[in-house]
């Protein structure tokens, strides 16, 4: 209505600028003033703004809208490291075991052996020079110890990096890319068989530099954890030589030791309190005294071991009972033992110098 009226206002003058110009009388007399129109403005408009009406409030109702917040808690469970095990069902033995494959090493004499992946291992014998060998035979690598010396044991990490014990130097080394890194040095003991666990600590077999003594010790890193020498009675739990003394770990955890000298597989849990020993079993075929080499473990908790005297593998449940013999595949002097992640046994036979590829499970 006001730019109606400004719009009128805007006209009226001008109409009284035409008149003002114009020479005419006619206009100016019959001109009628607008003043009193104009003068009446329209109603003023009252704006009146909004107020909240409060209403009691139920603070028993509000209360129970609001969820509630329970008190920040902590708790803590073992980390384990959960290794690659495809195969996880009970698995039972095949009738007979059955060579896969055999792998020339051209050593002369074989020790140890371990497995890299499911197509290659790594071996060693009586020389400074640790082989890489595919399930084919073929020659993949070939490594030097620093000291010149043969190595003591082998083992491969989760990395997939080569570990070896250097009885010259007392060290621990680790190889990745081609270079030799030294993990572990030792003072008054000599360093001996190798196991990496599940958690990716290293137990480590070791004597004394005057041979009277033997222990495992286990490793984080370079730093040690913990020592496993006696039994709840205080006496050695390992014969006190520099002989060799094959180690492995179990699913269960515990530590298993094939101790040569003394005839017998010690087994100790996780905390190295002594479980069973196993020295053996009768038998009418297997006339040499029980003296094992290699040990591994399978998907099973299984222990393998091998008897090199009687040109055997033994296999024991995880409480040390013992379920059968592998004495088939032409075995001769079996001596290092791994078991892949679908639970092929590989064997190092010790004269031969040959890898043999088992399967024994169905």
């Amino acid at each position: 209505e006001i730019k109606h009226i400004q719009s009128l206002i805007k006209q009226t003058l001008l109409a009284l600028y035409e008149i003002e110009k114009s020479t005419a009388v006619a206009p100016t007399i019959e001109y009628n003033s607008k003043i009193r129109e104009f003068s009446k403005l329209p109603p003023k408009l009252q704006v009146k703004l909004p107020t909240f009406i409060q209403k009691p409030i139920d603070r028993e109702k509000l209360y129970s809208l609001f969820g509630q917040i329970t008190p920040l808690s902590t708790d803590t469970e073992e980390n384990v490291l959960s290794q690659n095990q495809p195969n996880t069902s009970v698995r039972e033995f095949l009738d007979e075991p059955e060579l896969v494959a055999t792998i020339q090493t051209g050593y002369k004499q074989l020790l140890g052996v371990t497995c890299l992946d499911e197509d290659g291992v790594w071996t060693h014998g009586l020389t400074d020079e640790i082989k890489c060998f595919n399930i084919n035979g073929s020659l993949l690598q070939t490594i030097r110890t620093k000291s010149g010396q043969m190595p003591n044991d082998i083992v491969v990490n989760s990395d997939g990096d080569l570990l070896y014990s250097d009885w010259k130097t007392r060290t621990v080394n680790k190889v990745k890319n081609g270079q030799i890194e030294e993990l572990i040095r030792l003072q008054g003991w000599v360093s001996g068989n190798l196991c990496v666990t599940s958690t990716g600590d290293i137990l480590v077999t070791m004597y004394s530099d005057d041979r009277t003594h033997s222990k495992v010790v286990c490793y984080s890193g370079s730093t040690e954890k913990q020592t496993i020498q006696f039994d709840g009675k205080g006496k050695p739990l390992y014969s006190r030589n520099n002989y060799r003394k094959y180690i492995t770990e179990n699913r269960n955890h515990d530590i298993c030791v094939a101790d040569r000298n003394a005839g017998a597989v010690v087994v100790v849990n996780q905390d190295g309190k002594l479980r069973w020993r196993y020295t053996g079993h009768p038998s009418v075929t297997k006339n040499q005294t029980f003296k094992p080499k290699g040990i591994a473990t399978d998907s099973q908790s299984r222990i393998l071991t091998a008897d090199s005297d009687n040109h055997c593998i033994h296999i024991l449940d995880q409480n040390g009972q013992f379920l059968r013999y592998i004495d088939n595949c032409d075995l001769e002097n079996p001596y290092g033992l791994c078991v892949d992640n679908n639970d092929y046994l590989f064997v190092s036979e010790y004269y031969k110098g040959n890898i043999k590829k088992i399967k024994y499970l169905r």
